[in-house]
């Protein structure tokens, strides 16, 4: 018999990991759910309706996909597709300098960038990262599976959910081994922005020696020239990550990028993957970051902008909903619910996110659990049918939960550490 035994041969910190859940564990999509839930972009992709038509005619205006050429690598360098985000986020609200290719690391997705940048920096046993709760998932979970150790400084209470920064410069200044500060901007679940002020002082920090990085994976719902991508050529010390899955609506080509100085792109490039961006990935981001991609985005911001403002007007009709927690700069809300009491209450809040899903066939997620966040939905921005069917959803959900008396079960702790862990 072999003498394998997998508990001593894996590194322990993998064997204590908690697995990876993302939103559709809990609940799939049987092609009648409502899903809002994973701030996917109820829109679509940012591609023309004629690129996705069919066509008989030999030259297709969709994205040149050479499927004849699938049998070669992809191009390591993607210079192409970095000089269309350049192009994009080029709009010299913050600089007069330009960001070029050379500033750029693109990957699978924004994950790819996250566990990179940890890699390039940080020593497992000994370097740490530093995050601000409530905050996006994947910072703590890549921390763990690269064995880096985590500090966190909550931010400020809601409704701003602004950083600590007296705290954090403090952190930074007394805590060792610190590498790397993971700001969500806009926030993940909060949806609200950080103030660019309280960004540059963090930069400015005399004696911490580290990178400031951006997650700024929503910004294509906030106002024109929002993003620092382009700030990066001011700041050694600055990363900018953004994805191609929220404000283009193209979740399903997996495609992240760091904008950052030249040294710290050198450094991601040379880490990567020889071919880590597959062909048809790029191809189609090439098409969506287009002239013409990037009007179709615009225009289907427009459609969501719209349906948020119809929520942020709606919602607070609806009895049991409470306060907008957070910030109105993404495609997704966070909302309290209150009990018959009118408190917001994770019991209540639990019971309308399961009865939605399994009664309604309507799924949100539930944040009751994170840091300044008791009771709360966060909820993706539908379309305009989408979201009728939610309103009356949580209308008649609501009645029925709180028109009973919703005593917590024996597991109810259990089920709400489930039900808010989801990475998404």
């Amino acid at each position: 018999m072999s003498p394998f035994n997998l508990q001593t041969c894996a590194r322990s910190n993998i064997l204590a990991l908690e697995p990876y859940r993302c939103a559709r564990d809990d609940y799939k999509d049987d092609g009648t759910n409502i899903l809002l839930d994973a701030n996917e972009n109820a829109f679509g992709p940012s591609l023309t309706s004629a690129a996705v038509a069919p066509t008989s005619s030999a030259k297709s205006p969709g994205p040149e996909i050479d499927f004849v050429g699938l049998h070669r690598y992809p191009d390591p360098h993607q210079r192409e597709l970095k000089q269309l985000l350049c192009d994009l986020r080029n709009t010299h609200h913050h600089t007069n300098k330009n960001i070029t290719p050379d500033n750029l690391f693109v990957g699978v997705g924004s994950d790819e960038a996250i566990d990179g940048l940890m890699r390039a920096f940080c020593v497992p046993g000994k370097d740490r990262i530093l995050v601000c709760p409530p905050t996006y998932g994947m910072y703590s979970v890549s921390a763990q599976v690269n064995d880096v150790g985590l500090v966190k400084i909550p931010l400020l209470p809601a409704p701003t959910f602004a950083l600590d920064v007296e705290k954090i410069r403090q952190t930074l200044s007394d805590e060792p081994n610190i590498k790397l500060l993971y700001l969500c901007s806009p926030g993940n679940p909060t949806g609200a922005p950080l103030a660019k002020a309280d960004i540059k002082q963090l930069l400015e920090h005399p004696t911490w020696n580290g990178v400031v990085i951006v997650d700024e994976a929503y910004v294509d719902f906030s106002p024109e020239g929002t993003s620092l991508a382009e700030w990066v050529v001011e700041w050694p010390n600055l990363a900018v990550m953004q994805t191609s899955s929220k404000g283009f609506g193209m979740a399903g080509i997996r495609l992240g990028s760091v904008f950052t100085s030249e040294p710290i792109a050198q450094l991601l490039n040379n880490m990567k993957a020889p071919y880590n961006i597959p062909s048809p990935t790029s191809a189609l981001a090439i098409y969506a970051f287009s002239p013409s991609g990037v009007a179709v985005m615009s225009g289907k911001r427009q459609k969501l902008v719209a349906q948020r403002e119809r929520l942020i007007e709606e919602l607070p009709k609806i009895q049991g909903v409470g306060r907008l927690r957070g910030g109105v700069e993404s495609n997704f809300l966070l909302y309290e619910i209150v009990n018959k009491d009118g408190q917001p209450d994770n019991v209540t809040a639990l019971a309308v996110y399961e009865k939605l899903a399994e009664n309604k066939g309507v799924v949100v997620r539930f944040r009751g659990k994170e840091h300044g966040c008791l009771g709360c939905l966060r909820i993706t921005v539908g379309t305009e049918t989408e979201v009728t069917r939610f309103l009356n959803a949580l209308r008649t959900t609501l009645i029925d939960v709180n028109g009973h008396d919703i005593a917590a079960k024996k597991d109810e702790e259990k089920k709400e550490l489930e039900a808010s862990s989801v990475i998404a």
